[in-house]
Parts: C-alpha cells; structure tokens; sequence
C-alpha cells in the first residue's frame, strides 16, 4: 500500500483543490492509501472530500499570515501518518511540506504547480518571497508536477531546475460534466432568460488573474452589438460585481448565481463559455468542463488553453476587450448548429485526451514509479 499525503494550502473551489478531490476520489484504494492536510481550513470541498473516505486535517491557519505554529503541527501530522509519499499543491504547502519533510523523515516529496506566468505584483509580498526559495529548493522534492507545459516553462524562466518534470493536465468526469438538452428550459426559465437566446457564462471566482473587467467590457460591446444575448457570471464573490455591471448598463443582460457546487447542472443551460484570464492560468477548469458538455469556448491566449481548445472555439489576446467580444459575436453568428457541431468536438476532445480516468493513471504511474524507486534504492 502506498500512503499519499496530499499537503494543500485551502480547501476552496480552485482547480488546484477541486483536481485533487477529483484525484483522490477515483485513486485504487486497494493500492493507494490518501489523505489531504489543509494549512487552513475545510473550506467548501473538506466535506466532500471527507464523504470519499478520505481523511481531511486542517491546520487553522490564516489566510493571508504566516503562523509559525502551523509547521511543528505539520511535522507532527507527517509523523504520524507515516506516508509514502508527501504530495504538496500550490507554491506555501509547497514550502511548509519541504520544511516539514525534512524534520520527520518522510522518503518521497512531490510538488504540485498549478500555475503560469502570475502576475505576484497584484498578490501579497510573501507569494513573491516563497517563490524565490522554491526556485532556489527545487532540486528537493523527487519530482515537479505541473498542469501545463506554459506552467513548466514559465517556473524554468524562474530558476526551477527539479530533478524530474512531469506535465499532467487536468481530468475529466466525463459522466458528470456531459451535454443535457433536458435542462436547456428549465434553467432558462429559472434565469428568466428567453429560450432563443444566446447565453455566454464566465465560471470563475472574483480575482485579478481571471479580469472580469475585460469580461464586463467585451460584454458591453456584445450586448450593444446583439440583442438576444444575455450573460451568466457564476463563482465566488460575483455578487460584489454588481456595481460594476450597473455602470455598463449590464443589469438586465447579466444573471448573477454567486458560488455554486454544481456547475455540471448549469453548463447544459449555456451556448458559449468564455474564459477571460489575464494571466496566472495553466491549465483551466472550466475550460474541461465545459468542453465535456459539449460546448464551445472563447478563452484568452493563457496558460495550455490554445492546445486544450484545439479548433473547437476562438482564442484571443489577453487583457483586449474588443477582440473577446469579436470572438464572441462571431460564435454568436455562426448559429446553434454550427455552435452544436463545434461542442460535439470539443466533447470529443476530453474524451480522447483529458478523461478523469486517463488523468489518473498518469498520476498512480507517477507516484508507484517513485515509490518502487526508493524501495530499489534503499
């Protein structure tokens, strides 16, 4: 049995969090032994993940301040559990994970990077400082992972030289997340929205990486442009955006749904997905989920995002309003059949390259890989 315990510095809806509750959800349990340690709290996945049989322990820390208790009772909890490997997500439990492992005799450290080339200027100072020695630590854990080959080479322009990279993009539940015309007009109806209308959502939370202002200036252009187009902003705190809207005159184009855990029972409702990031991204999300239901996207030049797209949706520049919303306009245009052709396609494309099931055997190669290894060396 090989004992994985997966370091994660919250437990909030970011792809890193919500690929690792994927992870362990679906891992061989008769072969692998998982459980997650959050540096803060359970936040909205600790529950989930904890209804999977898997074993979820928080360290209470703040976000946001550094807590010099939070590393003995890390190293205590690594003690304790005794794990194979330590698998650390996301630069801080990246950090405290390399610390901790050395100070209680874990064999295997794994680093999980799920970025790209983030803009640390719009974040606070210590995400900058922890990134510096990362790069000078990098030759520590036993390998890198990262999401995205963008990921790898933006953190080797940052002085990354581990001893191993391995690139594993993000898994697909492609049962969850599939094509479900039974829902179209019900969730029309619920959003008050017209059925021959064409609805353009955003899935992400309110953070500088993800440039919902850019998405509110493309709106603006596109609602002046088309008249039966409406909007859906879905994520954390997308409600504080609707000051923001007001001013575009957006109010009665755009549904506002806040946070929500079930996004797979609202995708079947929408025509195009748009993701408008600026930067920071690897391999995003909603990208996946929406292309395994089927529907076509128009995403900025980010992170993976061109080669997971392929030639079923538009890709455009960062931070150019005008160009997303000519993107936009021209899915619009094209009609719900060529909109439907293009969705079949990129459903396909999951399908055939970023299924849960294939995601998963990458990583359990990984970690039986490096777990065989040690034993050969030891």
């Amino acid at each position: 049995m090989i004992r994985i315990v997966h370091v994660i510095s919250d437990l909030d809806t970011g792809g890193a969090e919500v690929m690792l509750a994927k992870l362990v959800g679906a891992m061989d349990r008769a072969r692998f032994s998982n459980t997650v340690i959050s540096l803060t709290d359970g936040g909205q996945l600790g529950g989930q993940i904890e209804s999977l049989g898997v074993a979820v322990h928080t360290l209470g820390m703040k976000r946001g301040r550094p807590d010099i208790l939070a590393l003995p009772r890390l190293i205590r909890l690594f003690k304790t559990l005794n794990p194979t490997i330590v698998q650390s997500w996301l630069y801080h439990a990246d950090l405290l994970s390399t610390v901790a492992v050395k100070f209680s005799s874990s064999p295997i450290l794994v680093w999980n990077v799920r970025c790209s080339d983030m803009d640390l200027k719009r974040y606070p100072p210590l995400t900058r400082w922890v990134q510096r020695v990362l790069a000078q630590w990098s030759a520590t854990p036993a390998a890198v992972i990262v999401n995205s080959e963008a990921g790898r080479q933006q953190h080797e322009r940052l002085g990354y030289r581990p001893r191993r990279w391995d690139v594993i993009p993000n898994g697909f539940d492609t049962e969850r997340f599939r094509p479900d015309t039974s829902l179209r007009l019900p969730l029309r109806q619920e959003w008050k929205v017209p059925q021959d209308a064409v609805i353009v959502a955003l899935v992400a939370r309110v953070d500088p990486m993800k440039d919902h202002a850019a998405f509110l200036e493309a709106a603006q252009r596109v609602a002046n442009a088309r008249k039966s187009v409406c909007f859906l902003l879905v994520g954390k705190d997308t409600q504080t955006l609707l000051p923001a809207i007001a001013a575009k005159d957006l109010s009665n184009r755009v549904r506002v749904l806040g946070y929500r855990s079930d996004v797979e029972c609202l995708l079947p409702g929408v025509d195009v997905v748009c993701l408008s990031s600026a930067f920071g991204e690897g391999f995003p999300n909603v990208l996946g989920e929406a292309m395994a239901c089927g529907i076509p996207c128009v995403s900025t030049d980010v992170g993976d995002a061109s080669s997971i797209i392929g030639d079923t949706g538009l890709v455009v520049p960062v931070r150019d309003p005008a160009a997303l919303a000519h993107a936009l306009i021209d899915l619009i245009d094209r009609g719900p059949a060529a909109r439907q052709h293009l969705g079949r396609a990129a459903r396909t494309r999951i399908e055939t390259k970023y299924s849960l099931a294939r995601i998963v055997d990458r990583y359990t190669a990984l970690y039986s890989d490096l777990s065989s290894n040690y034993v050969s060396a030891c």
